[in-house]
């Protein structure tokens, strides 16, 4: 085996807050932690990101002045052992802009989008985590092969820490909660 073909220490190695917090933007991309180890995330296709800017941007211009909705950063669901995820959208308190690392009491809804290597992810693993945390809604989006997504939304049961369904979506996303939103998926 090659020096080239090794795998640094930090892909086997625990990682704590601290190593993780100093760190780069640019080594930080691409990877989320689960219980302290790097989880490499797979690169989103143009579908993806189209999809995921479409929804934050509906998101952010219905949120109103208390809500921000943006995409790509984490949200750290715990310290010890340290997880970070980094959802395809979050809407987080707009008070908390320049607060790192964004915690679950700053976020009102993740969305996540389904990909191929996302799906056990993103439909059980993540599913516990956010409701686990806290967070009070949380979207799954199926992309179609082609035509229009599914977005499957979740509302939290905050005594039992598990989401309840919501309802589901395909063309036009018309819901009420957490705000008034109307979302047109025609679009992708």
């Amino acid at each position: 085996m090659t020096a080239e073909m090794v795998a640094p220490a930090w892909m086997h190695e625990q990682i704590t807050a601290e190593q993780y917090d100093s760190w780069s933007q640019e080594q930080c991309a691409g990877i989320e932690i689960v219980d302290g180890m790097v989880v490499v995330r797979p690169s989103a296709s143009k579908r993806h990101n189209r999809l995921a800017r479409i929804v934050a941007n509906a998101l952010d211009a219905a949120a109103g002045v208390g809500w921000n909705a943006d995409t790509d950063f984490d949200v750290r669901l715990q310290d010890v052992p340290l997880t970070n995820r980094r959802p395809d959208v979050v809407v987080y308190r707009a008070d908390t802009i320049d607060v790192t690392p964004t915690r679950p009491e700053h976020v009102l809804l993740v969305v996540e989008i389904v990909s191929p290597g996302s799906e056990t992810t993103d439909r059980i693993v993540k599913v516990d985590q956010y409701a686990k945390a806290g967070i009070a809604f949380y979207w799954r989006i199926e992309q179609a092969a082609t035509g229009v997504p599914l977005v499957y939304t979740y509302v939290l049961d905050p005594a039992r820490r598990v989401y309840r369904d919501g309802e589901v979506f395909t063309g036009v996303v018309t819901v009420s909660a957490p705000f008034a939103a109307e979302i047109d998926l025609h679009q992708i």
